[in-house]
């Protein structure tokens, strides 16, 4: 599969020109501690070599199939020694073995994309205990210590879905189908189209459908909405790489699916950015997605491990490559990366990941 080196950053100059001058608030300082103090922030002998778990939540999505194909390359530019990804199968106990599993085999780094946001406490709390260094990618934890979370501010998903809809229906019923609230996520994405509906759109009426990240859920459920509520005028898919497929076919088999600009289309944003998406874009079936970064995922998800492994630490500010760190309520530090709104208008933009891979 041909991909674009992910290493390239190209896609934030404009902003990273801007976040040089303050990239000195994003402090690197030695932590001091080791492997065998327990709760330290770093692990591994300190230089950032040996071995890294790397644990999926599923490869039944196309967004973290691409993951999985971005991290042993960004393994190798970044200088980590990753092991070959697990994967836990859209289950939160399996992940929590799948974690001990790693850690069993004495590994000095874990990056992990949770499934489960408080779930995942007692896989970090075993890392810990070892004094292996974790970074949770794509999902925040609830609690638990994590050297870094990688992830896009998911509030902004749920609030550029809430703004393309609303700018485009004046007013009807449109339908979130939300992840698992399980995830904060699920909860961070559903909460923000919400409250942007209620404050910035109120002749739109919110109708939700609770998916858990599982396609037939969606297109089941989907099914029953539509009989129910066939004059639906929007639609906003949590995401696209679970929900699109079904989301299309139900529309179709209900002789719904219009494209844009064709009388009675439903107005459909999306969350991802696969190359499907792209594709749906293309052919007017969906309007908008928003891009999440997969390729920068793995990249800074192998950047922060090796830094957590050398016994390094952040603070928040502003980055060198376009993005800000932040401090969550529960402490945490969060690595916010950007994510585009895709229409239309930029869906050829070669800068795009999901325009790098076939």
């Amino acid at each position: 599969m041909p991909v674009r080196t992910v290493g390239k950053r190209s896609r934030f100059r404009t902003v990273a020109v801007v976040a040089l001058g303050a990239a000195a608030s994003l402090a690197l300082t030695a932590c001091g501690s080791t492997k065998d103090s327990a709760g330290s922030a770093g692990g591994g002998s300190g230089d950032g070599t040996g071995k890294v778990g790397v644990i999926l939540p599923l490869l039944t999505s196309p967004f973290w199939q691409s993951y999985n194909d971005y991290v042993p390359k960004t393994a190798k530019s970044e200088g980590v020694d990753a092991l070959k990804t697990v994967n836990s199968n859209s289950d939160p106990s399996q992940q929590i073995t799948d974690i001990n599993n790693q850690l069993n085999q004495g590994v000095e780094g874990l990056v992990v994309a949770p499934l489960d946001s408080a779930a995942i406490e007692a896989g970090l709390d075993q890392a810990e205990r070892k004094g292996v260094p974790v970074v949770a990618v794509d999902v925040a934890p609830d609690k638990g210590k994590v050297a870094m979370v990688v992830r896009a501010n998911n509030v902004a998903y749920g609030e550029k879905a809430c703004d393309y809809l609303g700018k485009n229906i004046t007013s009807g019923k449109v339908v979130q189908i939300m992840g698992d609230l399980a995830s904060v996520n699920g909860r961070d994405r559903s909460e923000a189209f919400r409250a942007c509906v209620k404050k910035n759109f109120p002749k739109l009426k919110v109708l939700e459908i609770p998916a858990k990240w599982e396609s037939d859920t969606a297109a089941s459920k989907l099914d029953t909405l539509l009989n129910a509520n066939p004059d639906i005028k929007g639609i906003y898919m949590q995401a696209g790489g679970v929900y699109l497929a079904p989301t299309l076919q139900t529309l179709k088999s209900k002789g719904m699916l219009k494209k844009v600009g064709e009388s009675g289309h439903i107005a459909i944003v999306s969350n991802d950015g696969i190359p499907q998406e792209y594709d749906a874009i293309r052919k007017g079936e969906i309007d908008a997605t928003v891009s999440q970064p997969a390729d920068l995922y793995a990249k800074y998800g192998m950047y922060y491990i090796k830094a957590a492994m050398q016994g390094k630490t952040f603070k928040p500010g502003p980055t060198d490559h376009g993005s800000t760190i932040v401090k969550l309520p529960s402490g945490i530090l969060e690595d916010q990366l950007p994510a585009p709104l895709v229409t239309k208008e930029n869906v050829d933009d070669p800068e795009l990941w999901g325009n790098t891979v076939k």
